[in-house]
């Protein structure tokens, strides 16, 4: 059964000004003005452990913009930390055909904010490269900081839930002997939103169905409870070696079905739509363009 969104922030540009708001059915209540003087940006408002404040301050009031007069902005602009795990399904440790049992500890790397654009702005295909692929993730962003952290009290350090399309360009995931940063990282190649989703209930992670389409066609489908790394894990884990703090961003893992993995591959193309929807969360949707 699907959940209902129980609360959406979203961040956006209207008006020539990136603000930030409460989304309800009719568009966005702007409330940058009202707010903006305790916290300028929303990742301010999550720093400062603020989201329910934003909430309540939106709920029940008329939108200030439609869906037509805004563009989505990614949720976090500036994290100190988008920290990305790597091969978390079980499907996913399959498709190496390496013969190796799923590892002891998760893969891990870092992407860039410029890599990111907002929902239902296109993704970017660089010219070095036709083989820009997607990959549908749950995201999760740290409200409370902490180094070490225990998994049994790993969640209360969620501040909200949002999507990702961890866009990459394969060939250059291999471009050197042992790193995918270059692939991970081309401008405006993936994408973050479209809003933050409160955190406020374990069950919102327990067992969410995730699935990635493109042009409307299921290519991946799996649920968070067979996820090799549990979300309380992941923050454990990262916080082993480095502090986690209010703002950072984490990209929890994709299911098979990547384009990659047909054969032959099919890689995204401009014209291409790719929607990643998520129970609970919501839909961000992207379309494909070439660089100008």
């Amino acid at each position: 059964m699907t959940r209902e969104i129980p609360a959406r922030i979203a961040a956006f540009t209207a008006a020539n000004k990136i603000r930030y708001g409460y989304v309800n059915d009719d568009g966005i209540v702007d409330l940058t003005d009202e707010l903006g003087a305790a916290y300028p940006t929303l990742q301010d408002a999550v720093v400062d452990g603020k989201l329910a404040d934003l909430v309540a301050a939106g709920q029940g009031r008329k939108a200030d913009f439609s869906f037509d007069e805004i563009t989505y902005e990614i949720p976090m602009a500036k994290p100190e930390k988008i920290i990305c795990v790597g091969v978390n399904f079980p499907d996913r440790n399959a498709e190496y055909k390496d013969g190796q049992a799923a590892p002891a500890n998760m893969s891990l790397f870092i992407r860039f904010p410029r890599s990111f654009v907002g929902h239902d702005v296109p993704l970017t295909r660089p010219p070095e490269s036709e083989q820009l692929d997607y990959e549908g993730e749950v995201v999760i962003v740290i409200g409370k900081g902490g180094r070490r952290i225990p998994q049994e009290t790993a969640l209360d350090h969620i501040a909200a839930l949002t999507l990702c399309n961890e866009g990459t360009l394969r060939d250059w995931v291999r471009h050197a002997k042992f790193n995918v940063t270059q692939g991970k990282n081309f401008d405006g190649s993936g994408s973050i939103g479209p809003w933050l989703v409160p955190f406020t209930d374990p069950e919102q992670l327990a067992d969410i169905r995730l699935t990635t389409k493109v042009n409307g066609e299921i290519r991946q489908e799996d649920r968070t409870s067979r996820m090799m790394f549990s979300f309380s894990r992941i923050i454990n884990y990262i916080s082993t070696f480095t502090t986690l703090v209010p703002g950072d961003v984490i990209i929890c893992g994709t299911p098979t079905g990547a384009g990659a993995r047909f054969d032959p591959p099919i890689w995204l193309k401009p014209g291409d739509v790719v929607e990643v929807e998520v129970e609970g969360i919501g839909c961000l949707s992207n379309g494909v363009v070439d660089e100008a």
